[in-house]
């Protein structure tokens, strides 16, 4: 339902500026204002979405479930959010992937730590909540997210997958390590090098051990990720035995999928969602 005044001088909803003035309601993290005009809003239609509480241990973590409507068993797709959290973009992404066929959840792995939502910039973000959030931490409620779906009749656990965005691509990484037993991975854009007190391994280090297929889709023109850290990641990854690869799209920069922000490439975020569902079926997570 939409206010009367988001309509245009021909009477029809102005889609741009209703995305622009309702984002502060509909989800977003307050340290990505302004929406970009290309934010995309994907409906509920042949899915169904809800909100679940995975037991943690002693805890329970939030996570945002989306399921195709049908019978299934469907492949499974964990969703790991960027730097931002669990926030509309990242919640719109699982009702695509959903509309894909994939039974999607997405745990937020910041949740002990804070709601960097409501933070107002990425250093606030880095300090308050990211260089408190464990390696260790991440893949067990990795681990307890797939373990709490292991019972649904929707999922096929025999088929799973991982994604993720930024930060998220970093953990995809960092899992498909720590768990041999998943199909695939997909990281866009995730740091390769550099290491922290709280995750003392980066993607390079694990690169050379790793069995899982993981791609990685990066920008051309990130300047956080450069051209230097692809070719070491894709040095050390031709020591193991994993089958992963890269692909870059040299005029994207970091972020290019997130259509919510002015480094969204269209052409890029299209051609690397098309590779990652032929990278899904190749390795057999689907």
């Amino acid at each position: 339902m939409t206010d009367q005044n988001e309509t245009g001088k021909d009477g029809q909803i102005d889609r741009r500026d209703f995305v622009v003035k309702t984002a502060l309601t509909t989800g977003f993290a307050l340290a990505v204002m302004p929406i970009a005009h290309s934010a995309i809003s994907t409906n509920l239609s042949g899915i169904e979405a809800s909100d679940v509480q995975v037991p943690v241990g002693k805890d329970k973590i939030p996570a945002y479930q989306v399921i195709p409507t049908g019978n299934g068993p469907f492949p499974v797709l964990v969703v790991c959010h960027e730097i931002f959290g669990l926030h509309e973009h990242i919640r719109d992404v699982c009702r695509r992937f959903a509309k894909e066929g994939f039974f999607v959840i997405a745990p937020n792995l910041y949740y002990r730590q804070g709601d960097v939502t409501k933070l107002k910039d990425i250093p606030e973000i880095m300090s308050k909540v990211v260089s408190k959030v464990t390696t260790g931490q991440v893949n067990g409620d990795i681990d307890a997210t797939l373990n709490f779906i292991k019972n649904s009749k929707k999922a096929n656990l025999a088929q799973t997958n991982i994604v993720g965005f930024c930060w998220g691509g970093k953990t995809v990484w960092l899992y498909a390590s720590h768990n041999p037993k998943i199909k695939t991975g997909i990281a866009f854009y995730g740091p390769l090098s550099g290491t922290s007190p709280v995750q003392p391994q980066s993607a390079i280090d694990i690169a050379p051990t790793l069995t899982v297929p993981v791609l990685g889709l990066y920008g051309g023109k990130d300047k956080y990720i450069t051209w230097d850290h692809i070719a070491q990641m894709e040095k050390a990854l031709e020591k193991g035995k994993s089958g992963s690869k890269i692909i870059v799209y040299p005029d994207a920069d970091h972020g290019f999928f997130a259509d919510y922000r002015e480094s969204y490439n269209k052409k890029a975020a299209t051609e690397a969602l098309e590779q990652l569902m032929l990278w899904v079926r190749k390795h057999k997570g689907r």
